[in-house]
């Protein structure tokens, strides 16, 4: 299969992934399980294939700046490491997801944070984590003056 065609398969899984996580309902385990573990698997392979089988054709390495930039020339590779992405903010994507839901944090607050992280990974997680910090305080301080004022 060609470059491109790879692309779009890959993107493709990865948005249904970030589509299902956003949009629809998280009470169901079995529709939680394929953003959470059926889409990172299918990208994890291929992912893997493509490593395995174009890494070493491709020039460059990981070592400078300059050879990162090599290898990524070479079109499988670069597909390798946009699968790699694609993956792994998926899998933060979800993360943040449970961490939210566990802390009450309204869908409507959780949605542009996890695009966020669907567009800008570590941008996201950041978000995600000023946010947590912020409720966890919030909650903190709610038990304090509970405990304070029986």
């Amino acid at each position: 299969m060609q470059p491109e065609a790879l692309f779009s398969v890959f993107s493709t899984a990865a948005m249904i992934g970030w589509l299902i996580l956003i949009a629809l309902p998280r009470r169901w385990a079995w529709l939680n399980q394929v953003p959470a573990l059926w889409i990172p698997l299918g990208l994890s392979l291929g992912y893997s294939v493509l490593i395995g089988l174009y890494f070493f054709q491709a020039e460059g390495g990981f070592d400078t700046l300059s050879n990162v930039q090599l290898l990524f020339t070479h079109p499988m590779a670069a597909l390798a490491g946009w699968v790699h992405f694609l993956a792994f903010d998926l899998l933060i994507g979800c993360w943040i997801a449970r961490q939210a839901d566990t802390l009450d944090i309204s869908r409507l607050i959780q949605a542009p944070i996890l695009l966020a992280t669907f567009m800008f990974g570590p941008f996201g997680f950041l978000l995600f984590k000023l946010l947590q910090g912020m409720t966890t305080l919030g909650l903190k301080k709610v038990n304090r003056t509970l405990e304070v004022n029986p």
